[in-house]
Order: structure tokens, then sequence, then C-alpha cells
């Protein structure tokens, strides 16, 4: 089993790839590439799906922890962060 395995770590890895110190945005969309590719053939459809779900479930937590801390409605700052 690898980190790919598992939803979770693999979230992770994305996330730190955007936001670490040395991020250079196409370095990081390139890691973000590989790790999706690398889950897409380590698990095919079913872990792409669990990674998806994951990663709405993380972005959603983190909605929700801003929106309480700041006296707002998890809707409104979920539009604000989704807006084109």
């Amino acid at each position: 089993m690898t980190d790919m395995d598992d939803p979770r770590c693999a979230v992770q890895r994305m996330v730190m790839a955007v936001v670490s110190d040395d991020h250079i945005a196409e370095v990081g969309e390139a890691v973000l590439r590989a790790i999706v590719g690398d889950v897409a053939s380590i698990g095919g459809t079913d872990a792409l799906e669990a990674l998806a779900v994951e990663l709405a479930l993380k972005v959603a937590e983190l909605v929700e922890r801003i929106a309480t801390e700041d006296g707002l409605a998890a809707v409104d700052i979920a539009d604000v962060l989704l807006l084109d």
C-alpha cells in the first residue's frame, strides 16, 4: 500500500504542493497533475472518486471553520471561494 492508496494522504500531498514555501505555480500544478495521475494509475476511477470526495470534504471543513471564526454563513464563504 502506498500513500496514493489513501485519499487523505493524496489530498495532503496535493495541498502541500500548492502551499509550500518554495511554490512556483507551474511546478505546483505539475505536481498536482502527477499526483492525480498516480492515483488514477494505481486505483482507477474508484480512487479518483475517493480523492474528489476527500478533497471536497476537506474544503467544506475549512470553509465551515472559517465561517464559524468570522461569524458568517458557510455558504456565503463558499460562494466567494468558488466564484469564477
